[in-house]
């Protein structure tokens, strides 16, 4: 099986990525990308709900329990977090999977920036381009407004060689 093509969002809080990657998602679909996306967050996850059935199967000790129904279905797993590589391979095939947070994985990413914040390109190789309201001075990557999704999508589209 190939690697999927992944691009990453990353940025300090508040600067816009789930913004970001959700109009990326929304312009990739448009153009016929089949799409996945990873969100990673700091903080403790859980996306079921005491009292439902599923929560109660985790609580009595399932170590995992699949919720399935109708359109969708979530798999839970209690664990220790995964690693970018294992979440990555449990994902269907897709043209491209848009990665929010990871800001200290190696894939290629572009930083989101609001306001007056410290740069991660600086001390990030991986960061390809920057999105933020006015050009950045302390860089020579590619520098794109944080609304302009064609040409920060056409940008990503063209490193998936």
């Amino acid at each position: 099986m190939s690697k999927p093509f992944v691009f990453g969002v990353t940025g300090w809080k508040n600067a816009g990525k789930t913004t970001l990657t959700e109009r990326l998602v929304a312009e990739f679909a448009r153009r016929g990308w089949k799409v996945a996306t990873i969100k990673h967050a700091h903080h403790a996850v859980d996306i079921d709900q005491p009292g439902t059935d599923s929560f109660r199967h985790r609580a009595a000790g399932a170590t995992e329990v699949a919720l399935v129904g109708g359109q969708r279905y979530a798999i839970m797993r209690e664990q220790v977090e995964p690693t970018l590589a294992e979440v990555l391979a449990r994902l269907a095939p897709a043209d491209i999977v848009l990665i929010e947070g990871y800001k200290r994985e190696a894939h290629p990413k572009i930083e989101v920036r609001a306001g007056d914040v410290p740069s991660l390109a600086a001390n990030d190789p991986a960061i390809a381009a920057i999105a933020c309201d006015t050009q950045p001075a302390e860089t020579g990557l590619p520098w794109f407004r944080r609304d302009d999704i064609a040409a920060i999508a056409d940008f990503i589209a063209s490193r998936r060689g």
